[in-house]
């Protein structure tokens, strides 16, 4: 894992620096403008009243409760902060910084875009834009996994914001999905509608599971894709559609996810403590 910082005299790189640091300020402020617009604030939709109703937590067995949603919240906040510690002078010419803040910006308007197709009814182009804020965050995420924070408040303001957001989309992609399959009328093929949800979430759980085996354990992906999980069983055991067999499913799904993250921190840590 290599080192973060270097220092950088050059007035075209100090000043690309400086326009980097201003732009994922700014893309962070669109992102939560753009969130209180699909809150319903404002003059908005809510995206649940939006794009016909399909990304509605009771419009597929995937969709999660409206409680999950709430970590929007968290995730804003989060990336508000980090967007605020990365435009301190100290992080100006942080390698690290400069090797994720780009795609940082772009996850950021992206999502700000996501909320834009969907205010505009457009559910079929909302799943491209949702991948590719998806691809982004992976690509944050490994770049993150290789190389070193410096300190703590690092290790939260980027690891972990970024983090959250990732796993958080990685449950929306895949409730988006399954609203425009239910939106174009697939049938499944006859399979049993429970069949396919639970072979949904098996994929899910088994991204959260890879996460972790090659994230070393990291616990804010897991956080928030567990949560998202969690809140697909509870809809689904107290709202329509009703549907226990989705409902074990996501328990099942979100237990492994939990057992392989700690299991991988732990060896993550010990193979770090021997290394030294």
């Amino acid at each position: 894992m290599s080192t973060s910082t270097t220092t950088r005299t050059d007035p075209t790189t100090r000043g690309r620096d400086l326009a980097r640091q201003i732009i994922i300020f700014v893309s962070s402020v669109l992102a939560i403008v753009a969130a209180f617009i699909g809150s319903g604030a404002f003059f908005g939709t809510p995206i649940q009243e939006a794009a016909g109703g399909f990304l509605d937590a009771d419009s597929t067995l995937i969709a999660p409760g409206t409680g999950a949603f709430r970590i929007w919240s968290v995730i804003y906040t989060g990336m508000l902060a980090y967007a605020i510690w990365q435009a301190l002078p100290a992080q100006r010419h942080d390698t690290r910084q400069e090797r994720v803040g780009w795609w940082v910006a772009a996850s950021l308007i992206l999502n700000a875009v996501w909320i834009g197709v969907v205010q505009a009814d457009l559910l079929y182009l909302s799943l491209p834009v949702i991948v590719l804020l998806l691809v982004v965050l992976c690509r944050i995420f490994v770049t993150l996994r290789r190389t070193a924070p410096k300190n703590r408040v690092e290790v939260v303001v980027a690891d972990g914001a970024i983090g959250l957001y990732l796993g958080w989309v990685i449950i929306a992609t895949v409730a988006n999905a399954t609203a425009i399959l239910l939106a174009a009328g697939f049938d499944g093929f006859g399979i049993a509608p429970e069949i396919w949800s639970s072979l949904v979430l098996a994929v899910a759980a088994a991204v959260g599971i890879a996460l972790a085996f090659w994230g070393g354990g990291r616990i804010a992906p897991a956080l928030s894709l567990s949560w998202g999980i969690a809140w697909v069983a509870v809809a689904r055991f107290t709202d329509e559609p009703y549907s226990p067999a989705t409902g074990v499913a996501a328990i099942v799904a979100v237990a492994l996810i939990v057992i392989v993250t700690l299991f991988a921190r732990f060896r993550h840590a010990r193979r770090a403590h021997a290394d030294r």
